[in-house]
């Protein structure tokens, strides 16, 4: 029996997850000690409950991933919002040097799938399938190369096996980032947690609170019923700029994932405001929409998560995608913590780049926050990591994926 939730009901089960998230971090020191983000405990839990219903009794779910998709463009949306050019400015050299650290990588994981995929008796386009297509790539990158692969290359299937990939590097990525950053941070002694300091119990931000945001997402935040509609205008204009120049620039060389453009919009309108307009935007209020928004969407990832799907993946390419997690796992332990410095700042960047590095950009936001929740502020991570992770690092994978492409054919 196939089972099709609507939009209304995909996102009351959403908040569900997000309920039972925060209830067994709250409640089991594992995922505390480890730093699970709420929506991957609450969301994987749930996933094997409809696994198991399948397994049992036939079962198959299908949720909506209209609210999912608004949800996303919402949260990236954000962050352009966030974005204006003095933080930009502010990140200066460990942008590029994070941007240049990431590029490596997408290299290396192609590198790594195509060699594999080839030792293993397949199509090397396997290989990038398992590589950064669908692990740096995510959901919308894994779709829009899968239908490439199947039209131009004759792999079929390869929408799907993209999917469950991508949906793979999702959790894998929500679960080792918190962990590893957490062994760095405490084999080097990079921070010593202090309770007193714990978001829920420090004070309101004030107007001259300079910081917060992704940082701090459960701090309190005074906001006004006009500031919301006025930041719900600003996402309505992010939202329907991105449309606009997903469909302009469709099949030219500028053409980018809608997201993209969300986040590129909100960077636009941020500083047309700012600079041209001298209109003071209400920063509290684009943050409160844009943490709602990550743990939303986070859930609803993970509450569509097909585990019969992935469960039928061939041997192969779990091996492929094994041996994925144990290089992304490396290289931000030995490369990316080393280069971008080796301290406290640098474990939370390692933390993030697992998440986006193996799944999305709004998880590795949320290992930053399972890190910061419990360590402290890493202000220079939360501005490198959402504008490398959702704008640059696109850029960059299109090309490498497009090289090695030429490469093998």
């Amino acid at each position: 029996m196939h089972l099709t939730f609507s939009a209304y009901y995909t996102l009351i089960f959403a908040a569900l997850v997000l309920l039972l998230g925060k209830w067994l971090v709250q409640h089991l020191r594992l995922l505390r000690e480890f730093n699970i983000p709420e929506p991957v405990a609450g969301g994987l839990v749930v996933a094997v409950a409809l696994f198991v219903l399948n397994q049992t009794l036939g079962y198959t779910f299908s949720f909506s991933s209209e609210l999912q998709m608004a949800f996303m463009l919402v949260f990236f949306s954000s962050i352009g919002l966030s974005a204006n050019f003095a933080k930009l400015r502010e990140g200066g050299r460990s942008l590029l040097l994070f941007l240049a650290v990431v590029a490596v990588f997408i290299g290396l994981q192609d590198l790594v799938g195509v060699s594999l995929a080839t030792m293993l008796g397949l199509d090397p386009l396997f290989g990038l399938i398992a590589g950064s297509v669908t692990l740096t790539g995510g959901h919308g990158t894994a779709g829009a190369w899968g239908q490439v692969f199947e039209r131009e290359y004759g792999i079929q299937g390869a929408v799907t096996l993209g999917i469950a990939c991508a949906t793979f590097g999702l959790v894998i990525g929500g679960l080792i980032g918190g962990p590893l950053a957490k062994a760095l941070i405490t084999r080097r002694r990079l921070a010593v947690h202090d309770p007193a300091a714990a978001p829920e119990k420090q004070p309101p931000l004030g107007e001259s609170a300079s910081h917060g945001g992704f940082e701090n997402p459960e701090q309190t935040r005074l906001i006004t019923t006009s500031a919301a509609i006025e930041t719900l205008a600003l996402f309505a204009g992010c939202l329907g700029f991105a449309e606009f120049m997903a469909q302009f620039t469709a099949g030219t060389l500028f053409s980018l994932p809608t997201f993209v453009w969300a986040l590129a919009g909100g960077v636009v309108i941020r500083n047309t405001l700012d600079y041209v307009f001298h209109f003071q935007v209400f920063d509290r209020a684009i943050d409160v929409f844009g943490n709602a928004s990550l743990s939303i969407y986070l859930a609803m990832a993970l509450l569509s998560l097909k585990l019969w799907e992935l469960a039928g993946l061939a041997a192969p390419l779990m091996v492929i995608l094994a041996a994925q997690t144990l290089v992304m796992g490396l290289y931000a332990a030995l490369v990316t913590f080393r280069i971008m410095g080796s301290n406290y700042d640098a474990a939370v960047l390692a933390a993030g780049h697992c998440g986006f590095g193996m799944g999305a950009t709004p998880t590795a936001v949320a290992n930053m926050q399972a890190i910061t929740n419990q360590y402290g502020p890493s202000h220079k991570a939360f501005l490198i990591v959402p504008m490398v992770g959702a704008f640059f690092v696109d850029i960059v994978n299109a090309t490498v994926i497009q090289l090695f492409i030429r490469w093998l054919h």
